[in-house]
């Protein structure tokens, strides 16, 4: 039986700094981008946080629909998220603007509510959604449904420079990860949370140390590294797809809702798909990395290509 992904995270504007300067808006949102890529493996998604009244909750409610991502129908009163981004070297440089948010505009019970009254199925969050003070509501959230059968998904997602105390931050992050059945995070994240020279060599001992924590499933990148992925006793590792980049943003969001795709869509013998779903993933990150922004490929693009992966 598949199971429904719920995604709890921001939704914001991606303004993209452009070679002469000017600012290219585009949607994002790591959680946002995760619930359309997932949906685009075709897994039934619902994205829960509020979008705005303004013109762009209006598009944001539009790409969801496209995506076929259901989604909350009531709209906040307060303003779309911004994000400004500039690119060096083909990564993004962040910096968020995030008070008096859409996104935020929530409660714990109206979260619970929604998937109180729902069959136990995936529940999804990270990202900004982990900083202070938002993530003790999220943590609330999380042990709750867990308690209730939920699969409990974290992609860590970093994102120090909106932390007004990164340390806050950091331990906020630390205290959500016993949580999750299902853990994501990238080089960058990693060396943030304390692990010295991450590489694919050591993704194994990283991976141990989160599944002794309670994680089954263990999902590390490394950028043009390639990337590990860990289901219960069984690994892969992949090397990074060959792609002309045009910029990165997106690709975590795209190769984790794969994951999740695949996982939701097809939940039996996962252990012995390990292979295939970390093959899958891989290849819908460089996919949208030959894009602008985040724009993950749909089922039917995915199955065109056929990416290298050593188990």
């Amino acid at each position: 039986m598949n199971k429904r992904i719920f995604v709890l995270g921001e939704a914001l504007v991606d303004c993209i700094e452009q070679a002469d300067g000017q600012l290219k808006p585009i949607l994002g949102g790591s959680p946002f981008n995760l619930a359309r890529a997932a949906a685009l493996q075709d897994a039934s998604v619902t994205y829960l946080n509020p979008l705005s009244q303004d013109a762009y909750g209006g598009q944001f409610a539009q790409r969801l629909e496209g995506d076929g991502v259901k989604f909350n129908a009531q709209r906040s009163h307060l303003p779309t998220s911004l994000a400004l981004i500039r690119l060096r070297d083909g990564q993004p440089d962040y910096s968020f603007y995030r008070e008096g948010v859409a996104d935020r505009d929530y409660s714990m019970d109206s979260v619970l509510q929604r998937i109180e009254s729902q069959a136990a199925g995936i529940l999804h969050t990270g990202s900004l959604a982990l900083l202070p003070p938002d993530h003790s509501k999220v943590m609330t959230i999380l042990e709750r449904a867990r308690a209730w059968g939920w699969t409990i998904s974290v992609d860590v997602n970093l994102r120090p420079r909106v932390a007004i105390d990164l340390g806050n931050y950091l331990a906020a992050v630390q205290a959500v990860i016993p949580y999750a059945d299902w853990i994501k995070a990238s080089d960058e994240d990693l060396e943030l949370l304390g692990f010295e020279n991450p590489s694919p060599e050591r993704a194994s001992t990283i991976a141990k140390a989160w599944m002794a924590k309670g994680a089954s499933h263990v999902a590390l990148t490394f950028g043009g590294q390639g990337a590990c992925l860990f289901v219960g006793n069984q690994h892969a590792i992949a090397r990074a797809a060959p792609v002309e980049v045009v910029d990165t943003v997106g690709a975590g969001d795209t190769f984790w809702g794969t994951c999740l795709a695949d996982w939701a869509t097809e939940p039996n013998e996962m252990e012995q798909r390990v292979a295939l779903t970390l093959q899958r993933a891989v290849q819908a990150a460089a996919i949208n990395c030959g894009r602008q922004g985040c724009q993950p490929p749909t089922r039917a693009e995915l199955m065109q290509n056929s990416p290298s992966v050593i188990t």
